[in-house]
């Protein structure tokens, strides 16, 4: 296993996933979890239109940071412990999890084995 591969992996899909997080909302610096925000208007709202696009843009903005949370979660903690000697153990069974998993979700917490736990 490449860690330094791994690492460059894991930074590249972080500054990726920050970026679009932040195009999506703000980092809620109370809780530490990310918000969504709508959507900035460049004119004042002019019909029940307008507000119901408003809204369901300000849905899907919610929606994705809910799905893009836990992966920057997820890839920080294999940041953090990209040098214990525990990286690169099932967190279910402990044996070492495949390198064409690692290689393709480098941070990955199973095996190809213990996937849905």
């Amino acid at each position: 296993m490449d860690k330094k591969k791994i690492k460059e992996k894991l930074e590249q899909e972080r500054d990726v996933l920050l970026e679009q997080m932040k195009d999506m909302g703000k980092l809620n610096a109370e809780t530490n979890e990310w918000e969504a925000t709508p959507e900035e208007l460049d004119s004042p709202e002019s019909d029940e239109n307008d507000k119901a696009d408003r809204f369901e843009d300000f849905e899907a903005r919610s929606s994705m940071m809910r799905t893009l949370e836990p992966r920057l979660n997820n890839i920080l903690k294999a940041l953090k412990g990209l040098n214990r000697e525990s990286f690169g153990k099932c967190e279910v069974c402990k044996k070492d999890i495949e390198n064409a998993r690692l290689e393709a979700n480098p941070a990955a917490q199973t095996c190809k084995n213990h996937l849905e736990n």
